[in-house]
């Protein structure tokens, strides 16, 4: 039984005794065991036999004991001596373990500690161990990694009797030296605790062997002249030299500690609340008790180790009254009660409650323990109803709605709880423990976990509640519950056996798009395999065999529970690591054939561009994305040009990670043709990525055309950012070939894309930089003639064809005018000048190639005269053309508008008979403002052959 016992006073300054300090040793040591009693009683019998033998493995170093290495390990625990069930449960483990005596030999290793949770209210089965272990202060470098090596051998052991063992190795003068070589937490963040943490541990920790703190012998008045007091005991000889262990005092927690602190703590709280928000609120409560005290020492209150202390010191030994839990939980009820703050003293007590993991209600058996009926009392003095305790003990039992509501507390308080750390950073950020790539850290994962935008599928259940599945879910369509006309959302309901149900039953979630509704139920573990599906589908086609397929898609896409990111994962940008993309969901492309029975067969089958009427079977696309922060967003694409716009986003958001490319997933339930949807759509997407972010680098400058639905759609970045231009016709794709580029951009193709004219693809695809490339393919009478510019831009035309010579010569001259006045322009220049090829379009073996033909016709001089056009820019007017015919000279300041009919007249009077044939241009001079606002300085090919054509045609048409 714990009785009271009688204050101890120690003063320094009128003298202390030898029995005194005895007694006071010996009172803390008492309390230790009852700790020590406590928490050997919490744990499984498996997990008590690995605590019980740690003391024992470190003080031997022996081959049968767990951890044992090699015979030069450190071993030798300062007064240590194993007691009988020690060794009983030593033998255990190993039947040739005996003890053997070592002889007098200087210990290795000076104290070992347990600390943290163990022995108190907030420890679980679950709970980790974390041990501290301090050896001598001169041991070898040599010596401290082989304990290093033991000590993770350890953890490996316990692990597998189902105990989370982290044990750190230091000295205590490398700790007072504030240069520990372990992060003695776990956590990352010893050295931006060093106080905070050393309070935690003088009034957590356990001791398990070897020296005592020399901490303990020091009162709470006199802990601001520690060192003075400590030198006292030891130079006057009150304690001998080997029986304590100095981690140094705590005399107040820096305020730059306290950023630190509350950045893990918050970092570690994202995923598991309850215990993070007590810490949290206890380093603001420190950090608001600094704030005060430096205006007035008065308002200072003790840290939590020195009420420890103090109590021990007056007498207190009543393991319940100092459990670390109960005077954490005291200081933030007085201080909440001081602040006014009833909704954050209430998630204070729901916290310790469910970091107690103690279900009061459930089992009356549990309530013989010392932690249940602490737990209780505590629920007694908080005046919970019935009701209450009940919910938070059947917390496994949790829906939806009941996790959104605690969800909006507790984001609320790691929002306040990083606006304050936030504060700190600024006031203290050059002097904080803390980097601020550490704060960036953090911001972001609060950003990946809480921060909501478009598109992003939130997370309700972060650590809150066990499970939130549901045994049935059902969907409805909005037109089923008799609305008004163009109501096109989805109902999210639980346990629907009847539909007429759903008038009085509660919506679980409301949403615009069924694919929505079934992402968010599963990445918030609503809906599993096991979970019966009910689809009141109205004016869609949605199934429940539909709907079962989908979830089948998200688990392959992203398996259940989703982890959060790690830290190397938020350190970098965030980039998207895979998309699944649900076609047609709940819609038929072919609706109007199904209606009557119909289902069209076709050996057209490109799902772009299907049939003989080239339809378009994707009408809708939701498109899920993963990325690199763990975030899943959802995007919906169900106006327009659905296909396109979602390839433009899956493009715009890989550009800036050009060398990880995100894997594409394609689902479509569509009856007949799900498959072959999803594999088209997902064949281009990946071609698409393929070709302009190849080598992992990107993106490339090239045009992607793709057909669909009779159209075309043309694919090109501007920097980063893709766009798309859509062209009705062929002419219009042709057209838009044409333009003038700023750099070569090279045309691509997809598979599927002007098949009815494979001659362009195949000249688009041999197209080549630097050069200009004529193409030419005769039919007949008819010639057809491509030319591919410098920078890629294609222009095509149609012509009589008589003989090769007079199709290739007036245009083969015209273009080796063009590069020799280049040439002449660019004598210093060190690139090379575009030279022009010539090629023939033939038909070999059923494929289209472009065969090089020799371009010796351009030095064959025709009959008749040089024709020869120079352009004159006037103002902000159209570009006007002086015209030359041999010696002739006809300007537009002379002529005017009637400059062409004068020319076709003149052209007509030279020639000897009245037959009809066509004038070619042998030379355009270009002005370099073609646009008044722009100096080109380098006039692309495909601008002199516009012009060229232009003029040509309206010649021919007035002769």
């Amino acid at each position: 039984m714990t009785i009271h016992t009688a204050p101890i006073a120690l003063d320094f300054d009128e003298g202390i005794d030898r029995k005194t300090l005895r007694r006071l040793r010996d009172r803390f040591m008492a309390v230790n065991q009852q700790r020590w009693d406590r928490a050997h009683s919490a744990l499984t019998y498996r997990q008590q036999a690995a605590l019980e033998v740690l003391p024992l493995v470190f003080h031997l170093n022996h081959p049968a004991l767990p951890g044992y290495l090699d015979s030069d390990c450190p071993y030798g625990l300062s007064h240590y001596r194993a007691s009988e069930s020690t060794l009983n449960a030593a033998r255990r483990l190993a039947r040739t373990f005996s003890l053997k005596d070592e002889g007098r030999r200087k210990p290795d290793l000076e104290a070992l500690f347990l600390m943290g949770s163990p022995g108190t209210l907030g420890h679980s089965v679950a709970s980790d161990l974390d041990i501290w272990l301090c050896h001598r202060p001169d041991l070898s470098e040599r010596g401290v990694r082989c304990l290093e090596r033991k000590a993770q051998s350890l953890s490996i052991w316990a692990e597998s009797l189902g105990v989370e063992l982290h044990v750190f190795v230091f000295s205590a003068a490398d700790w007072r030296a504030g240069r520990q070589r372990a992060e003695v937490t776990g956590e990352n963040c010893g050295s931006s605790q060093h106080y905070l943490l050393l309070d935690e541990f003088y009034r957590t920790s356990i001791h398990l062997g070897g020296r005592y703190p020399l901490w303990w012998l020091v009162p709470v008045e006199d802990e601001r002249r520690y060192d003075e007091c400590a030198r006292q005991l030891i130079d006057c000889r009150f304690i001998r030299g080997d029986e304590y262990i100095d981690f140094g005092p705590v005399p107040s927690i820096p305020q730059e500690e306290f950023l630190g602190a509350g950045v893990w703590q918050l970092y570690k709280g994202i995923d598991m609340p309850w215990k993070s928000i007590l810490k949290l609120l206890l380093i603001e409560c420190y950090a608001r008790s600094n704030e005060g005290s430096e205006s007035s020492e008065s308002n200072e209150k003790p840290l939590l180790s020195r009420v420890f202390k103090a109590a021990v010191y007056s007498g207190e030994t009543n393991p319940d009254r100092l459990d670390p839990y109960i005077l954490l939980y005291e200081r933030l009820e007085q201080w909440l009660v001081e602040e006014d703050a009833p909704q954050r003293l209430d998630l204070v007590r729901q916290s310790l409650y469910l970091k107690a993991g103690l279900p009061l209600t459930r089992s009356a058996q549990s309530l013989s323990g010392w932690r249940a009926r602490l737990l209780q009392a505590l629920v007694d003095a908080w005046g919970w109803s019935a009701t209450e305790l009940k919910n938070l003990d059947n917390r496994i039992r949790w829906r939806a709605e009941d996790v959104v509501t605690l969800r909006r507390l507790v984001v609320a308080e790691l929002t306040h709880s990083y606006r304050l750390l936030s504060r700190l950073a600024r006031d203290h950020g050059t002097r904080a423990a803390i980097s601020s790539n550490d704060m960036n850290l953090l911001g972001r994962k609060l950003y990946a976990a809480f921060q909501r935008k478009a598109g992003k599928v939130e997370q309700i259940n972060p650590g809150l509640a066990p499970s939130l599945a549901e045994e049935n879910l059902a969907f409805h369509h909005q037109s089923e519950q008799g609305g008004s006309a163009g109501h096109d959302g989805w109902l999210l309901y639980r346990d629907l056996e009847d539909p007429s149900d759903a008038l009085w039953q509660p919506v679980i979630r409301r949403s615009g798009n069924l694919t929505e509704l079934l992402v968010w139920s599963y990445y918030n573990g609503l809906l599993t395999r096991a979970t019966r599906l009910n689809v009141r589908a109205g004016s869609s086609i949605a199934s429940v065999a539909e709907l079962r397929e989908m979830l089948d898609a998200l688990g392959a896409f992203l398996p259940f529970p989703v982890d959060p990111a790690g830290r190397e994962a938020l350190s970098r940008g965030v980039h998207p690591l895979r998309n699944l993309l649900f076609v047609n969901v709940g819609v038929d492309p072919q609706a109007y054939l199904t209606e009557r029975g119909l289902h069209k067969l076709s050996a057209r089958h490109d799902s772009l561009g299907f049939s003989g009427g080239r339809e378009n079977l994707v009408n809708t696309i939701d498109q899920v994305t993963f990325n690199s922060w763990h975030e899943v967003s959802l995007q919906h694409y169900a106006a327009g040009d659905t296909l396109v716009q979602c390839l433009k986003n899956v493009l715009a958001s890989v550009a800036n990670a050009p060398d990880r490319l995100p894997d594409i997933m394609v689902h479509s339930h569509s009856t007949g043709h799900g498959a072959a949807i999803a594999r088209r759509v997902r064949e281009l997407f990946m071609d698409v990525m393929r070709y302009f972010f190849a080598g992992g680098v990107g993106p490339h400058p090239l045009r992607y055309v793709i057909e669909m639905d009779r159209r075309f759609f043309l694919l090109q970045f501007s920097g980063t950012e893709p766009g798309f231009v859509a062209l009705d016709s062929n002419e219009a794709l042709m057209t838009y070939l044409s333009k003038p580029q700023e750099s070569y951009v090279p045309v691509v193709f997809d598979q599927y894309a002007l098949l009815d004219d494979l001659p362009l693809r195949v000249v688009c695809h041999a197209s080549e930089p630097d050069n200009i490339q004529v193409f030419y393919r005769v039919t007949g009478e008819t010639a057809k003639v491509w030319v591919v510019d410098e920078l890629g831009s294609v222009f095509c035309w149609q012509q009589d064809y008589t003989n090769r010579r007079f199709l290739l010569v007036p245009l083969l001259r015209f273009l080796e005018n063009l590069v020799e006045r280049r040439q002449l322009r660019q004598l210093d220049a060190l690139t090379d000048v575009a030279g022009v090829q010539c090629y023939e379009m033939v038909l070999r073996d059923g494929q289209w190639r472009a065969e090089r033909r020799p371009d010796a016709d351009s030095n064959v001089r025709l009959p008749g005269l040089d024709v020869q056009a120079i352009g004159v820019q006037e103002g902000d007017s159209q570009v006007r053309f002086d015209i030359f015919c041999g010696d002739q000279e006809f300007t537009v300041q002379e002529y005017g508008d009637q400059l062409i009919p004068a020319v076709a007249h003149y052209i007509r009077s030279l020639r000897q008979s009245d037959e009809r044939y066509p004038v070619y241009l042998t030379d355009v001079h270009l002005p370099h403002d073609l646009d008044p606002q722009v100096y080109q300085q380098h006039i692309q090919t495909i601008q002199y052959l516009y012009y060229r054509t232009e003029l040509e045609d309206l010649l021919n048409r007035h002769l």
